[in-house]
């Protein structure tokens, strides 16, 4: 498999996940208060949507480089 079809999979699978979850959080650890020797860290929760057009459009690219990429 040449890397122009690696890519169109990974981009179908990312379209379809983003689609399928909407998107994706993580922890995001700061430091809120740091006095001498002592520190204080706050651990928040971010969350990214993953817009349905992104999602849709990774599939769509994903499908034309998939068809047109064995053409030569």
């Amino acid at each position: 498999m040449n890397s122009l079809k690696f890519v169109a999979v990974v981009l179908i699978a990312a379209g379809v996940l983003a689609l399928v979850y909407g998107g994706f959080s993580y922890t995001k650890e700061t430091t809120a208060v740091k006095l001498g020797p002592l520190e204080l860290s706050v651990k928040e929760k971010e969350t990214v949507n993953v817009p349905l057009w992104a999602g849709v459009g990774a599939i769509v690219v994903g499908g034309l480089l998939l068809a047109m990429g064995g053409k030569k």
